[in-house]
């Protein structure tokens, strides 16, 4: 089963129930979710940390490329593969910018 395509309009966000965690005891970030969890690696954590409900995807990857000084190719590939992991999880959704 596959989730919604991504594509630089696609306005990614995390869906009510799903929150970004510091977990103190073991040092790390957490994708939580109703009855899942998730550890984040840095990459991960940075992508997750930009998702404001607000900005596209084209938005998103433009900010990380220039605060990584890393190609706007590596960047928009890694982005959008872990994404459209967690979409197929439903862990992250996606509105079309300019809609209602």
């Amino acid at each position: 089963m596959s989730g919604p395509r991504l594509s630089g309009a696609s306005v990614p966000y995390l869906p009510r129930g799903v929150r970004l965690h510091d977990d103190r005891v073991r040092g790390m970030r957490v994708l939580l979710a109703p009855e899942r969890a998730m550890q984040l690696d840095p990459v991960g954590d940075a992508i997750l940390s930009e998702l404001d409900g607000r900005r596209s995807l084209a938005e998103v990857i433009q900010t990380l490329c220039t605060r990584y000084a890393a190609p706007v190719e590596q960047i928009e590939g890694d982005v959008q593969d872990f994404l459209q992991g967690l979409i197929d999880r439903r862990m992250v959704f996606l509105t079309c910018e300019g809609a209602a």
